[in-house]
């Protein structure tokens, strides 16, 4: 089985580009390691998130970086850069409707070409924290309306839907949010252990079905 793992920075995680083995070392990797070590030899692990994507960026490469690949089972998370890129000096983000209308897009034209694959679909987050203050009050509104617009996506073709926010919401009660994501963002170790175990709980459920 064909396990891809696409995305943006997240996902990404300063994974070697001349390496297809390297899965850099975030939530990728996690999930590598236990189903690897669990499972010798029935999985082939895939990253193809790339730092900086947005939904848009995703579908640009999907045929180097999805199709060619054919994977079986594939988790996408996109989405807070489709925010964060409008806060840039030539503002670059994707409207919450344009990030629906492709992933759509990118949703359908991977079911045309691969009608047996299973995808998951995993919901946008972000935590307040001192690197995030100056803009949060944008990203606390923004973010969650890629999120819902993330989990209706999933919901109109049917796709598994991986929670992140509330986990996170609730991680914060043990521990700030920079012991989770450093900037508000970006996951430290245990915060892609996190993401890795609401993965693999959501990855038995697709499989099983």
């Amino acid at each position: 089985m064909r396990i891809l793992f696409q995305g943006d920075s997240v996902t990404d995680c300063d994974r070697r580009r001349d390496d297809e083995k390297n899965m850099g070392g975030g939530y990728p990797l996690l999930v590598k390691s236990e189903l690897g070590f669990d499972f010798p030899g029935k999985y082939e692990f895939y990253n193809k998130g790339i730092g900086g994507n947005r939904v848009v960026d995703v579908y640009a490469r999907i045929k180097n970086d999805i199709l060619y690949l054919k994977p079986d089972v594939m988790s996408i998370l996109v989405g807070v850069n489709d925010v964060w890129h409008q806060l840039h000096p030539i503002p670059n983000g994707i409207a919450a409707d344009k990030y629906f209308k492709i992933y759509c897009m990118l949703i359908e034209e991977v079911k045309q070409a691969l009608p047996d694959i299973k995808i998951m679909i995993m919901e946008p987050f972000a935590l307040n924290c001192q690197s995030r203050k100056d803009d949060w009050d944008y990203f606390s509104k923004e973010v969650p309306k890629r999120a819902q617009m993330a989990k209706k996506v999933a919901e109109k073709y049917g796709l598994m839907y991986i929670e992140l926010q509330s986990k996170f919401d609730e991680a914060v009660k043990m521990c700030p949010s920079e012991y989770w994501l450093a900037d508000g963002v970006h996951p430290t170790p245990m915060g892609h252990e996190l993401i890795k175990r609401q993965w693999i709980e959501a990855f038995w459920q697709l499989v099983k079905d």
